[in-house]
């Protein structure tokens, strides 16, 4: 770094290596153009982000279609089972986007750098495919939730409000959009933790009926495991799988929020590490914690858990604060879980613009999706995301539940798919780093790798390909949910395929050839002046902040 250059930073500006283009046979990135997506976010705001997205309707309401369909055991085994899936996901993306946190690169990105352009293609659009049809889920929900207090106004008019409240918080600048998730989701958590400690409380005999629950839904029948298809232990089994995949939908793509923010966010390389290892930990309690007391407040067999005829009564923790006999509360309740799709929802149109935007950044969609607003929004691929979700429309022709089922089976199936991309991604740069002596320069390395990708990539592929087994069944057969199950793998394979067979692109890149070099020097860079611009808590006051933030 010459002197011009040193005087300009501690003048404030950016170094003249975040003007320069990054280029290798991924495609060109120009990293200082004038109009790009502004490093607005702040570590409380990907946090935030990542926690939007993850705890939503999954949580809050898709948990009550399991409970009804397997028991209250298999719930909660599930979702701690699933908290070491996004354990390790969100390890391998925290390393590979810390060390290359680039503006306008999303994970199609890195698929297309470190294994092979064609199955970055099929990635990026399948993101985008799951995204979008995550935000007609949550929009659908949306409109369940509020027609818990009236049917007099149309369906189609609570989806439009919904979409239009999202569209305008995505077109806004991003540091305003970081800030109204930060403030949805922080809603979000209150809300969970008030139900926790309600559970906790109903558990011990605390509510008005002064009956203590403990474990009276565990042990009636039909007891903790409700045997699916089979019986039996080979019943449980099932019921317990069937829960696993199922669970999938409530962190479906939210470990990839915070690696999707990585671009926008101030500091990424101290950031990201920080958010991923708060994230799994905090996921970890709300749904470990969340997921038991659902068992525990509400039977498996209560007639209102989410079904083809049910409403937004459907909600689980609502039903059980019905039961309990607390008057006011339900209301309170739904109006926070309308905050928590109305936040994930938000979540999901941001990531799904930006891949979009990254995409055609690398030429792989129309370039009109790379175009910016002054304030570094991406507000075409914005309008394009919104203009998908507006499926969720299709709730006007079926029952709220229904639509629910479809959209929660398609987007998991997708998340599915991307998480073995991501694997396979994570395994190629290991290598890559490894034959190019390079681990040591990993800014942030975690645990049991690469082993522990390894043996997800096998879980999750056997997972996505058993999603939907028991349409299988002939007396489950339904051709609507055999393709909801599935559909996305031919998808996925019809891009892949039609991609390398029209470019001619390799199998993979050779990992002797494969560039974990373009870019670390000016990202090294970046980091130092992050570094030097680093405030130091004072007092007691601003280390807690400091700490939070």
């Amino acid at each position: 770094m010459d002197r011009d250059e040193k005087a300009s930073l501690e003048a404030g500006a950016e170094p003249k290596a975040m003007d320069r283009s990054i280029s290798n046979s991924v495609g060109e990135i120009r990293l200082g153009q004038t109009h790009q997506l502004e490093r607005g976010l702040k570590s409380r705001h990907i946090q935030f982000l990542a926690l939007g997205g993850a705890i939503g309707t999954g949580l809050f309401i898709g948990s009550g279609q399991i409970l009804a369909t397997v028991g209250p055991a298999p719930l909660f085994m599930a979702y701690l089972a699933m908290m070491v899936v996004v354990w390790v996901v969100m390890n391998v993306l925290a390393e590979m986007t810390t060390y290359l946190p680039m503006k306008g690169i999303s994970i199609p990105y890195f698929v297309g750098r470190f294994v092979e352009p064609s199955l970055a293609f099929a990635t990026g659009w399948n993101y985008w495919y799951a995204y979008a049809i995550l935000l007609a889920a949550e929009c659908t929900a949306g409109a369940i939730i509020l027609q818990y207090w009236t049917h007099s106004v149309h369906v189609a008019v609570w989806i439009a409000i919904q979409l239009i409240v999202v569209l305008f918080l995505n077109i806004v600048a991003v540091s305003w959009f970081g800030e109204a998730e930060f403030w949805f989701a922080s809603v979000k958590l209150i809300t969970i933790i008030g139900l926790i400690i309600l559970g906790i409380v109903l558990f011990f005999g605390g509510g008005p009926n002064h009956d203590p629950l403990y474990f009276k839904n565990w042990q009636s029948p039909p007891g903790a495991f409700v045997p699916y298809i089979g019986q039996g232990s080979w019943g449980r089994f099932l019921a317990f799988w069937t829960a696993f995949a199922r669970a999938g939908f409530s962190f479906i793509t939210s470990p990839e929020l915070i690696a999707l923010s990585a671009g926008e966010t101030v500091a990424p390389r101290r950031n990201i590490p920080k958010a991923a290892r708060r994230f799994v930990w905090r996921l970890a309690v709300f749904y470990g914690l969340g997921s038991l007391i659902i068992g525990i407040l509400v039977p498996n067999d209560d007639d209102q858990l989410l079904g083809g005829e049910s409403n937004a009564s459907a909600s689980p923790f609502v039903i059980g604060i019905q039961k309990a006999g607390i008057p006011v509360l339900n209301h309170i309740i739904n109006a926070a879980i309308l905050t928590s799709a109305w936040s994930a929802g938000n979540a999901f149109c941001f990531s799904g613009s930006r891949v979009l935007y990254s995409m055609a950044l690398n030429g792989q969609a129309p370039k009109w999706f790379a175009i910016t607003s002054k304030r570094g929004v991406p507000y075409v691929s914005v309008l394009f995301t919104v203009a998908i979700g507006a499926l969720s429309f299709l709730n006007v022709s079926n029952t709220g539940a229904a639509a629910f089922g479809w959209f929660s089976n398609i987007s998991t199936i997708s998340g599915y798919i991307a998480w073995i991309v991501v694997m396979i991604t994570y395994i190629r740069f290991h290598k890559a780093m490894k034959f190019h002596n390079m681990l040591d320069a990993l800014p942030f390395r975690t645990p049991l790798q690469p082993y522990a990708t390894y043996f997800m990539l096998f879980l999750i592929t056997v997972l996505t390909l058993t999603n939907g087994f028991q349409v299988f069944v002939p007396s489950n057969w339904s051709a609507t949910n055999f393709l909801a199950s599935y559909i996305t793998i031919p998808i996925f394979l019809a891009l892949y395929l039609g991609h390398k067979i029209w470019f001619r692109t390799p199998l993979a890149i050779k990992v002797e050839d494969v560039d974990v070099i373009t870019g670390k020097k000016e990202m090294d860079e970046l980091a130092m002046m992050d570094e030097t611009e680093r405030p130091i808590p004072r007092n007691w006051l601003q280390k807690l902040w400091f700490w939070v933030a």
